[in-house]
């Protein structure tokens, strides 16, 4: 899905490392694409919180085995137009993990426990996010949604990082299936935004079926 645009924009941020600025670009207002894709959205999180209700339980209970503290992890995200939100995801980090702060998160994280591990190598750990789309706070293709220490820091020097807001948050993304976790912010917002002027029922099945792809490769997973 990559194209010669986005590659070579890229390219560039990567040699010249300097401060860039994002410009907004127009979001689609398609009443009849944004129905079928909030009903895609309710009908598949519903089914999917259905049938793996009890897959997810016994992971609870292995996460609660593996080491101290809860199974589900809550944290603040940002989501559309910078509204706060709980977000879900089963716990892959030891609790003290950011006793010394906010930290993004590296490809060979020592802070996950060992089943954390397993978790994000399968992506497993956002299943709970399911109910995160049920009830709005999130779609499931979508750009990902990032905390506000995050967004203050990655402006400073991607000016109009904070466009990336102006639709819902998705448990999988443009970006996601097109360099995943190893992609740079500045990378990042580059496939973001792409998505957000470009974003259709067509572009948001083909993210979902590289998305499963991904699932079973295990490629881009941190």
């Amino acid at each position: 899905m990559k194209n010669n645009l986005l590659e070579a924009e890229t390219e560039q941020l990567e040699r010249n490392h300097i401060e860039i600025t994002v410009f907004s670009v127009p979001v689609r207002r398609d009443w009849g694409y944004l129905f079928v894709k909030r009903t895609f959205d309710i009908l598949v999180s519903a089914c999917a919180g259905l049938i793996l209700l009890i897959p997810m339980l016994i992971i609870a209970v292995i996460i609660r085995i593996d080491s101290p503290g809860p199974a589900i992890f809550k944290q603040q995200r940002l989501g559309k137009n910078a509204k706060p939100f709980t977000i879900y995801k089963f716990r892959s980090m030891y609790i003290d993990a950011e006793a010394g702060g906010p930290q993004w998160a590296d490809k060979y994280d020592d802070r996950c426990t060992k089943i954390g591990r397993f978790l994000r190598k399968t992506r497993l750990d956002e299943l709970p996010q399911f109910w995160n789309i049920f009830i709005g706070d999130m779609s499931i293709v979508g750009p990902r949604p990032e905390r506000a220490v995050f967004y203050d820091e990655f402006e400073t020097y991607i000016h109009g990082f904070r466009n990336r807001m102006l639709v819902q948050p998705g448990l999988t993304g443009y970006a996601q299936v097109n360099g995943g976790y190893d992609l740079k912010p500045e990378e990042k917002i580059i496939y973001d935004m792409y998505y957000i002027e470009h974003q259709s029922i067509k572009m948001d099945l083909q993210c979902i079926f590289q998305t499963v792809f991904i699932v079973f490769s295990h490629e881009g997973a941190r």
